[in-house]
C-alpha cells in the first residue's frame, strides 16, 4: 500500500472509531428515516433545566445525515409535529421536487404523513438540513441536522470533528423565548439569541492530543447570529467554503460563519500537553464570548511534526461558467431600519402608518429584492425575478443597499464568488450562501444547469419571512 493509501485508511479507522453509531450506521446505506416532533434537551448546561425543542429524531441537533458521492439516497421525513413542516436539504444541488419549499417544489408535510425525498448527491462535502416551513420558529427551535457526503478520497486526518453550532433565546426557566416574528427585530438583524450551543450543548471543553490533525466541519445553524471564530495558539487552513473545496489558506484572524454557512478547517494540534487554548466567537463588538476551550491531554504528542500530507480536497463536478458569454443581472438588497425612520433604498424618510407598514410591523414587508417583497416560506405561483435558459452562464452582482448583514442563499446550485467590492476573491471559492456586509457589491457566477424554480433569499429567517425573498426559473 502507498504511504498516501496507509494515511487515507488509516484516517478512515480513526475517523469512524470517534463518530456516533447514527453515523456508523449509514456507512452501509444511503437510506434513513427522520421523525420531527416535539421533545426535551439541555441546552444551556448540565446544571440547568431542560428545554422543550423540535427535534428530529428527538436529539438537537438532529442525527447526522452521511451519504455517499454519486450514490441514490432516500430520506423518509416523517411529520409528528402539529403543524406543517417540510425538509430543505440546504446546499446540495439535487432535484427541484426534492428541494423542500412548500408550495414551489412539493406540498408541505402536513401532521402525521411522511415525504420521501430521493435524490444523488453528486458533491461530496458538508451540508445540512432544516425546515422550509414556519422556518423562523421551527429552526428556532431546534430542527437542523447536518449532512455529510463523503468523499471518494478523503484528505487524510487522524479526525473528522462536526460543530453544529447554533443559538437560542432562552429564559431563566429554560423555556425558549417566546416572540418569534417580532417585527422591529425582523426590519433590523434579526432574531438573536443569548445562548450558543455546540452540537446542543453549553461547551466547556473539546478535547484534542497533539500532534494530531483534525478535519473540523463548521456549520452555523443560527436564525440570525453571525460568527466570527478565533482559535487561540492555533492556524486554522480553511479547505471548503459550504461544502465545495476551495484552495487552502489560512484566514486573517477569524472564521467567519454567516447563518447557514459551512467551512471546512484543518488544525494541526501543535499545544502544549494539559494546557487549554480558548475558541472565541468576537463578531459583535463588545460582545465576544469563549464559545469552547480545546483542552489538551496530557500525554506526549501522537508525532513530532505536522502531518506530512496534501491538504487540497478533490474537486466536485461543479460547470464552470463562461464569463466571456455569461449573462449579467443586478439583484438589489433593499429595505430595513436606518434609524430615525430611514428605509435603506425604499424611499426615504417615511412616517406613520406607511413607516409601520413597510417595517412589517403591520403585517407588510420590512425587504425587498429589486424592489419586490417575497414573504414566508415560500408558496405556490410564485413569479420569478428572472429566467434562465438551462446550460446558460450568469453572473448575479448582488448589491446590499441596506445597513444589515445579509447571507444571501440560492437553492439548487453554487456560486463561484468572483469579486466583493470590485477586489477579485481568491482561494477560487464556490459558495450557496453568501454573506454580503452593508453597502456590499458581490458579483458570483454559475451554470444554470439545474432547471425549476428556485428560491434566492436571505438565512437571516427574519429577513426572509419579511420579503428578502425571490425566485430564479431555470428552464
Amino acid at each position: 500500500m502507498s504511504r498516501r493509501g496507509f494515511l487515507q485508511a488509516s484516517s478512515s479507522f480513526l475517523l469512524a472509531a470517534g463518530l456516533p453509531s447514527s453515523l456508523l450506521r449509514a456507512a452501509g446505506s444511503n437510506e434513513y428515516r427522520i421523525i420531527a416532533a416535539p421533545a426535551r434537551a439541555r441546552l444551556a448546561g448540565r446544571d440547568r433545566p431542560e428545554t422543550d425543542v423540535w427535534a428530529y429524531d428527538g436529539t438537537v441537533p438532529g442525527p447526522p445525515v452521511r451519504l455517499r458521492q454519486g450514490e441514490p439516497a432516500r430520506l423518509v421525513v416523517e411529520n409528528r409535529l402539529a403543524q406543517d413542516t417540510t425538509v430543505h436539504w440546504h446546499g446540495i444541488r439535487l432535484p427541484n421536487a426534492m428541494d423542500g419549499v412548500p408550495g414551489l417544489t412539493q406540498p408541505p408535510i402536513r401532521s402525521g404523513d411522511s415525504f420521501v425525498y430521493e435524490f444523488t448527491p453528486p458533491d461530496a462535502g458538508t451540508f445540512w438540513y432544516h425546515p422550509h416551513a414556519n422556518s423562523l420558529e421551527q429552526l428556532g427551535r431546534g430542527l437542523a441536522g447536518a449532512v455529510i457526503v463523503e468523499e471518494r478520497d478523503p484528505v487524510a486526518v487522524d479526525r473528522d470533528l462536526l460543530w453544529l453550532l447554533a443559538d437560542w433565546r432562552l429564559k431563566d426557566t429554560g423555556e425558549i423565548a417566546s416572540g418569534f416574528g417580532n417585527r422591529m427585530e425582523a426590519a433590523m438583524s434579526g432574531r438573536v439569541g443569548n445562548a450558543v450551543t455546540l452540537n446542543g450543548q453549553a461547551s466547556e471543553t473539546e478535547r484534542v492530543r497533539t500532534g494530531e490533525r483534525v478535519r473540523l466541519r463548521l456549520i452555523n445553524g443560527s436564525l440570525a447570529r453571525i460568527m466570527a471564530l478565533r482559535f487561540e495558539g492555533h492556524e486554522p487552513v480553511v479547505i471548503a467554503i459550504d461544502g465545495q473545496p476551495c484552495d487552502p489558506h489560512e484566514e486573517a484572524g477569524r472564521i467567519l460563519l454567516g447563518p447557514a454557512m459551512r467551512v471546512d478547517v484543518v488544525l494541526d494540534m501543535q499545544g502544549e500537553p494539559g494546557r487549554r487554548y480558548e475558541v472565541v466567537d468576537d463578531f459583535y463588538g463588545g460582545l465576544s464570548y469563549r464559545l469552547t476551550q480545546l483542552a489538551y491531554d496530557p500525554k506526549p504528542p501522537i508525532r513530532d511534526r505536522p502531518l506530512d500530507a496534501p491538504l487540497g480536497l478533490p474537486r466536485n463536478p461543479l460547470p464552470e461558467p463562461d464569463l466571456g458569454t455569461a449573462e449579467r443581472h443586478d439583484l438589489t438588497l433593499q429595505g430595513g431600519m436606518m434609524g430615525g425612520g430611514l428605509m435603506a433604498g425604499m424611499g426615504g424618510m417615511m412616517g406613520g402608518e406607511m413607516m409601520k407598514g413597510m417595517m412589517g410591523m403591520g403585517g407588510g414587508p420590512a425587504w425587498a429584492i429589486n424592489g419586490m417583497s417575497m414573504t414566508g416560506d415560500g408558496h405556490a405561483g410564485m413569479e420569478p425575478a428572472l429566467t434562465f435558459q438551462r446550460g446558460r452562464s450568469v453572473v448575479l452582482i448582488l448589491r446590499n443597499q441596506t445597513a444589515w448583514w445579509h447571507p444571501m442563499h440560492l437553492h439548487g446550485h453554487s456560486m463561484r464568488v468572483l469579486s466583493r467590492n470590485g477586489a477579485p476573491v481568491p482561494h477560487r471559492q464556490w459558495q450557496d450562501t453568501v454573506l454580503m456586509a452593508p453597502k456590499d457589491v458581490v458579483e458570483a457566477a454559475f451554470v444554470a444547469d439545474n432547471p425549476g424554480d428556485w428560491m434566492l433569499h436571505c438565512h437571516v429567517m427574519d429577513h426572509q419571512m419579511t420579503g428578502m425573498m425571490t425566485v430564479l426559473r431555470v428552464t
